[in-house]
């Protein structure tokens, strides 16, 4: 079935996912959606010192909103920072050093940032990354799944407080449709079964971690309006790194960072998207199926309870 699975998702991806599906889906896109006034609001984005979290950033300086960047690398953060600064003419735009991977940084970061500030308007889970070999961090836990499932949640949880302050409090996670490909798997959370290990794969099953932990986490926090989505296949510093083989076949069909961004702005500043319920998936502006046709894929609610429970547990252990 994963077979079956990969090869509708190729297709899929090779009608939707690239540039000429973000211009064929522009088509229906509201020109007005995105006439707004940001002055006011504050909006948190990790990993925004490159690729899609970057061109948010700018785009939403540009009308007028407060951003928050968080990243890990000082140099590239403050390099970021003064181009960003520059381009919009804002200067309410501020940087924040934390590495995603690094719980107990983050949980640091969280009770400083909530100790100087009234309130967040917008948290936009960006950051992420794709490590093509096992590596455990110095809490020995593995890398992919630290960044890009358990650092999402706990900034996440952990800026709740904040967010329940804001009038149209709106979290938004940047997965990957990469996520249709998998099934969750919540017995081998740190694919410490996975042989040979597959960093594409153990990206995919976090994206699906993503997915299982926005829909849950509306449910849970109703007064936040939550959204997770795809931003296509984009041509960005990530992608080139972390996929190289993939980049050199697919580079003149890739979305540019501006394509890549365009959703993920729409649903942190258009009105449109609250308007719709909670928790959906979204794709070039409207939202999508999580699961493919036939792919056997659905997860059940025990086993997102269980997800859930381990993420709760880590919280726990580095809270402390």
């Amino acid at each position: 079935m994963s077979i079956f699975r990969n090869a509708v998702w190729i297709v899929k991806g090779l009608k939707e996912y690239t540039s000429g599906g973000f211009n064929a889906a522009a088509k229906g896109f509201n020109p007005s959606d995105l006439d707004v006034n940001c002055q006011g609001k504050a909006y948190m984005i990790t990993g925004a010192n490159s690729g899609i979290g970057k061109q948010t950033a700018l785009m939403i300086a540009r009308r007028g909103g407060t951003i928050h960047m968080v990243c890990r690398n000082p140099e590239y953060g403050a390099e970021a920072r003064k181009e960003l600064a520059e381009l919009s003419e804002n200067t309410g735009i501020h940087l924040h050093i934390v590495d995603m991977s690094k719980p107990r940084d983050i949980a640091k970061f969280i009770k400083e940032f909530e100790e100087g500030n009234e309130k967040l308007d917008v948290l936009i889970n960006n950051a992420g990354c794709m490590v093509n070999k096992r590596e455990l961090t110095e809490d020995q836990i593995e890398k992919n799944f630290a960044t890009n499932t358990l650092g999402t949640f706990l900034m996440t949880s952990g800026m709740m407080n904040l967010l329940k302050k804001s009038e149209e409090p709106r979290v938004v996670t940047v997965s990957s449709g990469g996520m249709l490909v998998q099934q969750l798997n919540v017995d081998d959370l740190e694919f410490e079964k996975m042989s040979p290990f597959d960093g594409t794969m153990a990206y995919a099953q976090n994206k699906r971690q993503q997915v299982v932990m926005t829909e849950h986490m509306a449910r849970e926090h109703t007064e936040v309006h939550f959204s997770v989505m795809h931003p296509g296949w984009a041509d960005t510093p990530a992608v080139r790194n972390s996929m190289p083989d993939f980049y050199e076949k697919m580079k003149d069909k890739l979305r540019t960072v501006d394509q890549g961004a365009d959703t993920v702005v729409w649903l942190a500043v258009a009105k449109d998207p609250v308007t719709k319920p909670s928790g959906l998936f979204w794709q070039d502006r409207s939202s999508v199926s999580t699961h493919l046709p036939l792919a056997w894929s659905r997860t059940g609610r025990g086993e997102e309870d269980r997800l859930m429970s381990h993420l709760s547990t880590l919280k726990d252990k580095f809270s402390n």
